[in-house]
Order: C-alpha cells, then sequence, then structure tokens
C-alpha cells in the first residue's frame, strides 16, 4: 500500500536547499576553472595586440609570418616577402615572435 501523498518527502526548505547550494557550488567551480582563466588570456591577448610596434616579427592567427610595418587604428601593414605588403585586422594576429 502507498503512503499518503506528503509523507516520506522532505518538507520546507529542506528540498530547496538540497538542490540550490550544490548548484551554487557547481557554478563557482565552472567559473574559476573555465571563465576566469580564459578572461585573463583573452585580456593578455588583447594587451599584446595594443601595444604593437612597427618592427616586430608576428605570427598571424592564420599562421603568415611577417612583420609589422605600419599601424594605423586596427589596420596593420604586414611585410611577408621582399616588396609583397598585405594588411590584416590587428584582431588577426596571434602572437608576436621573440
Amino acid at each position: 500500500m502507498a503512503p499518503p501523498p506528503g509523507e516520506g518527502q522532505p518538507k520546507g526548505p529542506g528540498l530547496f536547499m538540497s538542490f540550490v547550494v550544490p548548484m551554487i557550488f557547481v557554478g563557482l567551480i565552472f567559473y574559476f576553472v573555465l571563465i576566469k582563466p580564459q578572461k585573463k588570456q583573452h585580456q593578455e591577448v588583447q594587451k599584446m595586440r595594443d601595444n604593437l610596434e612597427e618592427g616586430a616579427n608576428i605570427i598571424t592567427t592564420g599562421g603568415i609570418h611577417g612583420t609589422v610595418k605600419k599601424v594605423k587604428d586596427d589596420i596593420v601593414t604586414l611585410q611577408i616577402a621582399d616588396n609583397v605588403r598585405i594588411k590584416i585586422n590587428r584582431s588577426s594576429i596571434g602572437k608576436i615572435k621573440e
């Protein structure tokens, strides 16, 4: 025979708290493991792009190697070979070679 409705089930805030507390804990872990490191990396890349100078050797996100010849707003003129220059967006710069 089944128990009457409501018997044997948690009552009051116990059910709510048993669900909310673990969800908050999972959310905090998610933030500190995934979101915060990605945000830090994005800030470092943005700082690198903002401090770009003429003469820097770079690699684009597409894998093109070249030397920065001119920086104007969001457009960077890149020399990839003798007498060969291309214009790229600043956001296309992947990293600066040392």
